[in-house]
C-alpha cells in the first residue's frame, strides 16, 4: 500500500512540481537572454514565474510530508523517552493534518472569492481562481498524508534513496 501511494504521489504532485521548476528554468533563461541581447523580456514572465512557483512549492508539500523531509527541531530528542516518541510523532502529524486541512479550507474560500470577482493577473489576464483551487487541493492532499500517519506510522526513507 505504501509503495503504491508513494508512486502515485511521485508521479502526480512530484512530477508536477518538477515540471514547473523545469519551466521556471527555461522561462528565466529565455527572459534573461531576451533582455540581454534583444532589450525585450518575456511578456508576463513575472506572472508566469509566480504561478509556477506556487506549483513548485505546493506540489512538493505532499511528497515532503510523505518522505518526512521537513525541517526538524530535534535538540531535545535525547531527553524524550523512547515510549513517548511515537505518541509525540502522532500528535505532530495530527496537528499538521489539522493545520493543512484548515489551510485547504481557507484556500477554497479564497478560490471561490477569486472566481466570484473574476480576479485575473495584471498583464496576461490569467484567472487566479484555478491556481487557488490547485493550492487548496494540494494542501488537502498534504493534510490527508499527515492524517494517514496519525493512524499508521510512516516508513522511514533513507536520504538520497530513489523510491
Amino acid at each position: 500500500m505504501f509503495n503504491t501511494l508513494e508512486k502515485l504521489l511521485r508521479w502526480s504532485t512530484g512530477l508536477m512540481a518538477a515540471m514547473a521548476l523545469f519551466s521556471i528554468m527555461w522561462l528565466t533563461l529565455i527572459d534573461v537572454t531576451g533582455r540581454k541581447f534583444f532589450s525585450h523580456s518575456v511578456p508576463g514572465g513575472l506572472e508566469l514565474t509566480e504561478i509556477l512557483m506556487v506549483i513548485v512549492i505546493f506540489g512538493a508539500l505532499p511528497m515532503v510530508s510523505w518522505r518526512s523531509e521537513h525541517v526538524v527541531f530535534d535538540s531535545l530528542d535525547a531527553w524524550v523517552p523512547h515510549w513517548l516518541k511515537g505518541l509525540q510523532a502522532r500528535l505532530v502529524h495530527l496537528v499538521c493534518a489539522g493545520t493543512f486541512g484548515l489551510l485547504a479550507w481557507l484556500m477554497t474560500t479564497r478560490a471561490e472569492r477569486f472566481a466570484e470577482y473574476g480576479d485575473t493577473t495584471v498583464h496576461l489576464q490569467l484567472a487566479i481562481s484555478p491556481v487557488a483551487w490547485l493550492m487548496a487541493g494540494l494542501l488537502l492532499i498534504t493534510a490527508l498524508v499527515h492524517a494517514l500517519f496519525v493512524l499508521v506510522p510512516p516508513i522511514p526513507h533513507a536520504h538520497g534513496e530513489a523510491a
